[in-house]
């Protein structure tokens, strides 16, 4: 139940931070929702990367969408992608993923280490 609601919390954070910060803001996301939740790092890690993955994702998808796919075929055929626009998404949703995921492992283990000092 924990692990689901940390994606949920860090797909909502990183579309709402990501809104009006720049792209590396979803970091922030995922750090402080590993931070709220407790989780084991390589939980907090897996749901921080796919939360992140899943509001890009759905992000990308709709602004794409909505100008009929003509930007992402045209820098997918610039990128040895083979223009498709897909695949441009599925690769941005990865590099956000990565990102998003790294933060939250941070942030777990940092809410381990004040834990230890607690004690």
């Amino acid at each position: 139940m924990k692990f689901i609601l940390a994606v949920f919390l860090s797909a909502f954070l990183g579309i709402a931070i990501g809104t009006f910060m720049p792209w590396w803001s979803i970091a922030i996301a995922g750090f402080l929702v590993a931070l709220a939740v407790p989780l084991k790092p390589g939980s907090a890690f897996l749901a921080g990367f796919t939360g992140i993955f899943v509001g890009w994702v759905t992000i990308a998808m709709l602004r794409d969408a909505s100008n009929e796919r003509i930007l992402s075929v045209k820098i997918a055929s610039i990128l040895p992608l083979g223009g498709s626009s897909f695949l441009l998404i599925a690769v941005a949703g990865l590099v956000g993923a990565l990102v998003g995921g790294f933060a939250a492992l941070s942030g777990s283990y940092l809410r381990g280490l004040r834990m230890i000092s607690a004690d």
